[in-house]
């Protein structure tokens, strides 16, 4: 009768193969393992020293974006003289400003801090996100064209545009300026275009391109046009009133002159 032939020859060789394959087969996992491990931490290496310097700057312009105007508003509030116009027209550029710093700047630093720029925060925080930044930066822009409106129509119109019409008007401005900016901001909260996308962890501006078109236009090429016309016909009406000047001014006689006209004097 054939022998059956059995993988192991006695019972000690048959445990010392099985101990010698899970000895290796742990060192196998611990070597994969570090690998992984290895190659997880190759992936969140440090910052290079030009991406830390760029933050530094980053981080520095939003302090001292938001401690300046912070300091202008205190300003502005604690002197009785600069409470009419056009400070008021400044303080609500700054407030717009205050919030850009406050609001808008920290959230672009911990987007540009994630890796692949995604956003982490999640679609409420992104919405606010979006809606504060288009709303600050819409109306600190329409704040700068409402500074300039003023100063044109007191260059131009300097007899009906009194102290109380320029108070009023200035009102009226800021309103204006803070209604339209929050008309272009919310209007995707509204269903108009999409800010969020979760699959691709993504928080930006509405893509729809009648959005886009609107919002680009109202937010800047429209004040951009009004500033640059407006700033232009300051030019020419301050020319001009320099021209009227120097064509009314006395002009004195030459020395010759002079002594001429006093020896025929008696």
């Amino acid at each position: 009768m054939a022998e059956t032939l059995s993988p192991c020859s006695s019972r000690g060789q048959c445990q010392a193969s099985m101990g010698t394959n899970t000895s290796s087969a742990s060192m196998d996992t611990n070597a994969s393992s570090s690998v992984v491990g290895g190659s997880a931490w190759r992936g969140r290496e440090p910052f290079s020293v030009f991406t830390v310097l760029i933050l530094t700057l980053l981080v520095l312009l939003t302090v001292a974006t938001f401690l300046w105007n912070l300091l202008v508003l205190a300003t502005i509030l604690r002197v009785k003289a600069f409470h009419r116009v056009p400070h008021n027209l400044v303080a609500s550029t700054a407030v717009s400003d205050v919030l850009v710093a406050a609001l808008v700047m920290p959230l672009s630093l911990v987007k540009e801090l994630s890796a692949g720029r995604r956003w982490r925060l999640g679609r409420e925080l992104c919405l606010v996100w979006v809606c504060f930044d288009v709303l600050c930066c819409t109306a600190s822009i329409w704040n700068v064209t409402a500074i300039a409106l003023d100063r044109y129509w007191s260059v131009t119109r300097q007899l009906q545009y009194t102290l109380l019409a320029r108070r009023r008007i200035s009102n009226v401005m800021i309103a204006l300026t803070w209604l339209l900016s929050a008309a272009i901001s919310l209007a995707p909260l509204l269903g108009w275009g999409e800010t969020y996308s979760p699959e691709q962890e993504r928080c930006q501006l509405s893509q729809d391109p009648s959005y886009t078109i609107v919002s680009t236009g109202g937010a800047f090429y429209l004040p951009l046009c009004v500033v640059l016309f407006v700033y232009w016909k300051i030019y020419k009406a301050s020319k001009f009133h320099m021209g009227g000047r120097r064509r009314n001014a006395v002009v004195p006689l030459p020395q010759a002159a002079q002594d001429k006209h006093t020896e025929h004097l008696p």
